[in-house]
């Protein structure tokens, strides 16, 4: 992963109070806890006992469309793309 990548990354992490990933098979939507070369790890729980902490590679990360809340306007924002 380029450097660029990786600031692409920890930029869509900063990015509003929440982030959303959509694949075309599932979407996750929660916080980002980490960042690293290989990815990213996102919570997708409320509180400890629903929540799911999954670890998604860049490599799957290029095949995902990526939003962040937009608080200022109550809405999904698109991110642009971390390829």
């Amino acid at each position: 992963m380029s450097d660029q990548q990786l600031a692409s990354l920890i930029e869509f992490a900063e990015s509003g109070n929440q982030q959303k990933i959509e694949f075309p098979e599932i979407t996750y939507q929660g916080w980002i806890m980490e960042v690293s070369e290989e990815g990213l790890l996102i919570s997708t729980g409320f509180n400890e006992k629903k929540g799911t902490d999954v670890w998604l590679s860049f490599e799957a990360l290029k095949n995902a469309k990526l939003f962040f809340w937009d608080q200022k306007h109550s809405i999904w924002q698109a991110f642009n793309d971390v390829s």
